[in-house]
């Protein structure tokens, strides 16, 4: 399939890469001036956070940083890593309200952050007179062979989840969990299990007991400031 635009942005501005501060702060330059860049993405970002690297940036009024950070170039790549998760799931949201995805086709989202157990799942969808259980996840580490990867480093959190999806599948209700591949090329989604050993094992036993498990992949195109899907079903390599 052809690349498909979800929506675009406005105010984007190009900027490089100084250095990382802290898990949700990204030293900038732009311009010949260095600024403060916030991000949602809490992964390591491995290959990406090099000083020079050219980014994309969204100005932020308020807060100690002045800008926000969206993406990263890929060399050999025309479009860049989409790392802003907040996008990644706006563009998820899009793509089931546009039903580009086909195994999702037919669906609307009727409620965010649902609670399930003790824990708030990512969505609950309405396909046809089915409640859906949704648990994205973002996968912006590339491994060889153009593999997306999550998680790195391991997340206890998302290991939760997957355990809360596997009992909704245990009870007869549908739960899907959903990988956004955020960087661009990628051929396939796999588990990082160098990061989290335990994680792939409760993969395999959500799927077991009735968890699908599929893969998207996006990427963001500096021409139009566009976030574009490139892929509706990612292979899944467990």
């Amino acid at each position: 399939m052809g690349s498909i635009e979800l929506f675009s942005l406005e105010g984007v501005v190009e900027c490089s890469i100084v250095r990382r501060l802290n898990r949700f702060v990204i030293l900038v330059r732009r311009s010949g001036v260095e600024y403060l860049a916030h991000t949602n993405n809490t992964s390591r970002l491995r290959g990406f956070l090099e000083e020079g690297r050219r980014a994309y940036c969204l100005p932020r009024s308020g807060g100690k940083t002045q800008y926000r950070l969206v993406a990263v170039e890929c060399p050999g790549y025309r479009e860049a890593a989409l790392i802003d998760t907040g996008l990644q799931m706006r563009g998820f949201e899009k793509a089931v309200e546009k039903g580009v995805i086909p195994w999702l086709r037919g669906c609307r989202v009727i409620s965010r952050n649902p609670r399930v157990g003790g824990s708030l799942l990512d969505y609950l969808l309405r396909c046809g007179d089915e409640d859906v259980y949704v648990e994205v996840k973002s996968a912006t580490l590339r491994l060889p062979g153009d593999l997306a990867a999550y998680p790195d480093p391991a997340s206890m959190r998302g290991r939760r989840h997957v355990e809360e999806l596997t009992r909704l599948a245990e009870s007869g209700k549908r739960a899907f969990l959903v990988f956004i591949a955020g960087i661009p090329g990628a051929r396939g989604l796999t588990l990082y299990r160098e990061a989290d050993p335990v994680l792939p094992g409760l993969v395999k036993k959500a799927i077991e007991k009735g968890v699908v498990v599929k893969a998207v992949a996006m990427s963001f195109d500096p021409r139009g400031a566009r976030i574009v899907l490139y892929s509706v079903d990612l292979p899944v390599v467990i």
